[in-house]
C-alpha cells in the first residue's frame, strides 16, 4: 500500500477526531450511490421500452422492404425473387400489396390499411402472423365465399366483431359501370384476430390473401406493391438493403426499417441521452459534496500537511492523498449505486409490481434491460465527476507552504 493511498484511507474513513468530515464524507458517498443507481434503472426501463416498441414494430413489419420505382406496381418477376433470396444476409422475402380502404360493417364504418399477403410465406417474414390470438393465416388461403380477413383485436371490440362475422369493405379506386362510377365493394368473412400491442396497427390494419386483395382492388393478376424481408441480424438490415440495391436493378430499390423508422428512432435515442445529462446532474451534486468534504479536511489537516512536507513529502504526494480520497468517494458510491440500481432493477422484471394501463402504453408493466455499455458508460461518469471534483482542493492542499502553515502552532 502506498504512503499516499495509506493516508487518504485514515483521513476519510477516521471518525474518532473528524466525526463531522466523516459524515460528510457518507453523505457524498450516498449522493454518488444514488445517482448511479437512478441511471442504471431509469436507461434500463427506456432500454425496455425501445425494445419492446421496436419488437412489435417489426412484428407487424418486415426488416426490409423492395419496392418498384414505378408508380403502378409491378408484377413479379421469378428471377428477382432469386436475386432477393440470393443476397448474403436476407433469411426470407413474401410479396404483398399495400392500400388503404373502407371497412363498414353493422355498427360502424372505419377506414382501414390493407395489406395482401401470401398465407403460406408471409408468417415467416412477418412475426405477428405467427401468433394469432384467435383464427388463423392458414384460412386466408381457404377457397371459400366470401374470403376471409384478419382484423385487429381493437378494432373488433369496436365494432362489435368476432370469429365468423361478416363484414364489406369498399375500395376507392372504384369501378365503372353503366350508371357511371362506382366504389368497388365485397363481403368478407373475419377468420382471424391479431394483437401486436400497438393502437395503431390493432384499430387500422387488415391482411387479405393477394387474390382477394387483387379482386378487390381491381388489379391485374400477378401485381404486387413490393416485396418484404426479414434478414438475419436486424441491426445490420441496411447493410442488406444496400447490397440488395446492386443487385435488384435499376427498377427496384430497397428500404431497410431504420430508414422507414429513422424518425422515431431518431427522437428516442435523443430523449436517452437527455434523460442521461438529467439524472447525471443527481452524481454531480454528490460530487459537490466531495469538494466541500475536500476542502473542509485540508483546512482540518493543515497542520498534518505541513509536517508531511517538513518531513519530505513532495506537492504531488500530497495531491494524491486527497486525489485518492475523492476516487475511494466515488468508487464506493458508484459500487453501491451498482448494487442498488441493479437489484432493483432485478426486482422490476421478475416481479412487476409497477403496472401500466394497457389502453395507454404498449403493454402492462414496466420493462427493464440493463446492458452492459449502459452500466460501464454510467460509472466512468460517475468516477470521472468524482476525481474532476478532487482538483481544486488537492491543488490548494499541495501549494500550502509547511513555515505559513506552523506559524501559529
Amino acid at each position: 500500500m502506498s504512503f499516499e493511498f495509506f493516508v487518504a484511507r485514515r483521513y476519510l474513513f477516521s471518525k474518532q477526531k473528524q466525526a463531522f468530515i466523516y459524515v460528510i464524507s457518507l453523505m457524498s458517498v450516498l449522493g454518488v450511490a444514488l445517482g448511479v443507481a437512478a441511471l442504471v434503472v431509469v436507461l434500463g426501463v427506456y432500454n425496455g421500452l425501445t425494445t419492446d416498441m421496436r419488437e412489435k414494430i417489426l412484428g407487424a413489419n418486415a426488416h426490409g422492404v423492395v419496392l418498384s420505382s414505378l408508380p403502378d406496381g409491378f408484377s413479379l418477376d421469378p428471377e428477382v425473387m432469386d436475386r432477393i433470396l440470393d443476397t448474403p444476409g436476407v433469411k426470407g422475402a413474401t410479396p404483398f400489396i399495400y392500400s388503404e380502404v373502407m371497412l363498414s360493417a353493422g355498427t360502424g364504418v372505419k377506414g382501414l390499411i390493407l395489406r395482401g399477403i401470401d398465407p403460406v410465406g408471409a408468417p415467416k417474414v412477418l412475426s405477428m402472423l405467427q401468433t394469432i390470438k384467435r383464427g388463423s393465416v392458414a384460412d386466408l388461403a381457404n377457397q371459400t365465399s366470401p374470403p376471409g380477413i384478419i382484423l385487429g383485436e381493437e378494432l373488433t371490440k369496436r365494432l362489435g366483431l368476432a370469429l365468423g362475422s361478416r363484414i364489406n369493405l369498399l375500395s376507392p379506386s372504384g369501378q365503372r359501370s353503366s350508371t357511371g362510377f362506382q366504389p368497388r365493394i365485397r363481403p368478407f368473412t373475419v377468420v382471424g384476430i391479431f394483437k401486436t400491442g400497438m393502437y395503431e396497427y390493432d384499430s387500422s390494419m387488415a391482411f387479405l390473401s393477394l387474390s382477394a386483395c387483387r379482386d378487390l382492388l381491381g388489379l391485374d393478376p400477378g401485381y404486387l406493391s413490393g416485396i418484404e424481408i426479414t434478414v438475419d441480424d436486424l441491426f445490420k438490415a441496411d447493410t442488406v438493403t444496400a447490397a440488395l440495391n446492386e443487385r435488384v436493378g435499376y427498377r427496384f430499390y430497397a428500404r431497410s426499417w431504420m430508414d422507414m423508422n429513422a424518425n422515431l428512432f431518431a427522437a428516442l435515442k435523443l430523449e436517452k441521452i437527455g434523460m442521461f445529462i438529467l439524472l447525471a446532474m443527481v452524481v454531480l451534486i454528490g460530487s459537490f459534496s466531495i469538494v466541500a468534504t475536500l476542502v473542509m479536511l485540508v483546512m482540518e489537516k493543515t497542520k498534518d500537511i505541513a509536517v508531511m512536507m517538513s518531513m519530505g513529502a513532495t506537492r504531488g504526494m500530497i495531491r494524491r492523498i486527497f486525489m485518492y480520497q475523492g476516487v475511494m468517494i466515488g468508487f464506493v458510491g458508484t459500487m453501491l449505486g451498482y448494487a442498488l440500481g441493479l437489484s432493483v432493477g432485478y426486482l422490476l422484471k421478475k416481479y412487476q409490481f409497477i403496472k401500466l394501463p394497457e389502453n395507454v402504453y404498449t403493454l402492462d408493466h414496466l420493462p427493464i434491460i440493463i446492458t452492459v455499455p449502459d452500466v460501464l458508460i454510467i460509472g466512468a461518469s460517475a468516477m470521472l465527476l468524482c476525481f474532476l471534483s478532487t482538483l481544486y482542493p488537492a491543488r490548494q492542499a499541495s501549494r500550502l507552504k509547511p513555515a505559513e502553515a506552523l506559524r501559529y502552532e
